[in-house]
């Protein structure tokens, strides 16, 4: 088979289970990983016939898709932040909208590191301390905390962006914290890593002083299974989907307790929410003390994110 062959093959299983449109996505980035080639490098190729390892390829991934799977998962690939991040079903698959929590906890951070006089000039600052300290150990190294890293995303692109801060990644899931060392590794990145469920007031209430907390928290009410897409309810875990309906501000209410307790002064916390919930997170934040909660709207104009000071 040449590659116009398998891309004609692979398209018409896909457009049975996708839009048009995601369907030739899939279609164009499965063929990237299997011949190396770029879109236009195929087309300019497009007689060229499949190795019978890439026919192998192309067989088992077209299987897998059949199933549902995630391209992300079938390839173990995922994009985040122009970072190639290794994922599979121990992990949540990035959002874009949690990259846009990214941008606005760099932008905010950066602005405030400018105003305070600790970034450099040159936007590199001082190199991070390897261990988990106070966040009033220095000024120049603010600490960062990502609650539920789950691949390591959000602190992984964080550190990166902002290498004169001190990132610590936390998740009860043990296995996720392998999937994030193993991309903390890969993309170069320093990071310190706690095994540490969040809803455990002893082990949160362990946690030292840290500027920002930062997190994307389980906050899909059980109920909205029914209207799940097949490849999100069948391989992604639940444990980092799904809240109880009957207290679907579980993880806020926990997030709102640790910044009270252990956020710094004029420290500050985002999260990523459901659109529904913005009123009663707002609402939850202010009633355990937190200021200037700010409501965000993402790229398709829900509320998608907040932000609080201590």
């Amino acid at each position: 088979m040449d590659i116009q062959g398998a891309q004609q093959s692979l398209l018409s299983v896909l457009t049975s289970l996708y839009p048009d449109r995601e369907a030739a996505v899939i279609t164009d980035w499965v063929l990237e990983n299997i011949t190396g080639r770029k879109k236009i490098d195929r087309l300019i190729n497009k007689n060229n016939a499949l190795s019978p390892a890439e026919s192998d390829l192309l067989h088992r991934y077209s299987t897998q898709l059949q199933t549902h799977r995630p391209v992300q998962y079938v390839l173990h690939e995922s994009w985040f932040a122009g970072m190639k991040f290794y994922v599979d079903e121990r992990v949540l698959i990035p959002r874009p909208e949690t990259e846009e929590l990214v941008e606005w906890v760099v932008e905010m951070l950066s602005e405030a590191s400018q105003h305070s006089g600790i970034l450099p000039a040159s936007g590199i600052g001082p190199s991070k301390a390897s261990d988990i300290g106070p966040s009033s150990s220095s000024a120049s190294t603010p600490a960062i905390l990502d609650i539920g890293t789950g691949s390591g995303c959000i602190a992984i692109a964080l550190q990166k962006s902002l290498p004169w801060a001190r990132v610590t990644a936390c998740d009860i899931s043990e296995d996720a914290l392998a999937v994030a060392r193993r991309n903390a590794a890969a993309l170069g990145v320093d990071l310190n890593f706690l095994h540490l469920d969040i809803l455990d007031p002893v082990q949160r209430d362990g946690l030292p002083p840290f500027d920002c907390i930062v997190s994307n928290p389980p906050y899909i009410p059980l109920q909205d299974k029914t209207g799940m897409a097949p490849h999100v309810l069948q391989f992604e875990p639940h444990m980092a989907l799904f809240v109880e309906d009957h207290d679907p501000l579980l993880f806020y209410r926990a997030i709102a307790s640790l910044a009270v307790l252990r956020l710094s002064a004029d420290g500050a916390v985002f999260v990523e929410i459901h659109e529904e919930l913005a009123a009663p997170v707002q609402t939850l934040f202010r009633e355990y003390g937190l200021q200037n909660v700010i409501i965000k709207k993402d790229m398709q104009g829900k509320d998608r994110m907040i932000s609080a000071t201590r």
